[in-house]
């Protein structure tokens, strides 16, 4: 993974971009999800932003990623290009409902 103070401009860039986004779900058989928002770059496709959401000890548990909270000890934002067959694309509404919930 690309240290995150070489990392954070990148993403920040990508995330500022006027460039089309595009909106992203993945779930596993857990009951965990994952939702991206994309930004296409050097052709191919980079989560500006991700939500995960899944349950915890005590209940249900969301964390956010992006250029401004890139990691911490549960996970991280994506670090390589989306592979989209594994995806289902969603709404900007599906996406942000869970993105707001989530902060």
């Amino acid at each position: 993974m690309i240290e995150e103070e070489l990392r954070r401009p990148l993403v920040r860039q990508l995330a500022d971009s006027d460039g089309p986004r595009r909106y992203w779900h993945l779930g596993d058989e857990d009951g965990r999800a994952w939702l991206f928002e994309s930004v296409e770059g050097d052709g191919e496709l980079w989560a500006v932003r991700q939500v995960e959401v899944g349950a915890g000890p005590s209940g249900p548990v969301a964390r956010r990623y992006w250029w401004r909270h890139l990691s911490d000890e549960h996970g991280f934002l994506t670090d390589q290009p989306l592979e989209i067959w594994e995806l289902t694309e969603i709404t900007q509404d599906a996406f942000e409902a869970v993105w707001e919930a989530a902060g």
